[in-house]
């Protein structure tokens, strides 16, 4: 890329982790359709990155390489931005070369190339299981959403459900369904907790 040719394998990394800090700042333009919820690209791949390390557990796939496949599955949005479904009919972005340009020089570009390609593919389990991983941070989204009072998210929940590709994949997404998203705090303290508010003695 123009202006890079001079600049050391250790620059380049710390330029590759400057251009990852932007995924902080970069929105996922879906929820402006949805009307409620909002997040970025590096919460997204963050979650993402988790649910891929279980579900290739679950499965019994490589684990490295499925939650590999999910931490860099967006890092090209830090160039092109995120494009929701309704943007792509009008707008396309070449995530590939995005990644190229991104990565060059750093020493680091054949391997994450590698599991871009994989994961486009989708031929592996291991990618298809990344696919399952990233559509399930968005259904646990989704599933908040309607908790809160959001019945268009539930319209969205289901044409998100369609898009899994494996069993373990919908297994998780049928106990998502049915698990409020609160109950993993709510439900948890003493619940003596709740009635004596603050303080360790008694009302």
């Amino acid at each position: 890329m123009a202006g890079m040719e001079e600049r050391d394998k250790k620059t380049r990394l710390v330029d590759f982790f400057n251009e990852c800090g932007m995924l902080r700042k970069t929105p996922r333009t879906g929820y402006q359709f949805l009307g409620t919820g909002s997040e970025t690209v590096a919460e997204h791949s963050f979650r993402t990155a988790v649910i891929g390390h279980a579900l290739a557990i679950m499965a019994g796939a490589d684990v490295a390489r499925t939650t590999y496949m999910c931490l860099f599955h967006d890092l090209h949005e830090a160039r092109t931005s995120d494009f929701n479904y309704v943007n792509r009919i009008y707008n396309n972005s070449d995530r590939t070369l995005a990644l190229k340009h991104a990565t060059e020089g750093t020493g680091i570009a054949e391997e994450i190339l590698g599991y871009w390609k994989e994961l486009e593919e989708t031929a592996s389990l291991e990618a298809k299981l990344a696919q399952d991983a990233d559509q399930l941070d968005f259904i646990l989204n989704l599933k908040e959403e309607l908790d809160l009072g959001n019945k268009y998210a539930g319209d969205w929940l289901a044409g998100a459900l369609e898009r899994l590709r494996t069993e373990w994949g919908q297994e998780l997404a049928r106990t998502i369904a049915e698990t409020d998203h609160k109950d993993w705090w709510f439900l948890g303290p003493d619940p003596a907790w709740w009635t004596r508010k603050n303080g360790t003695g008694k009302r």
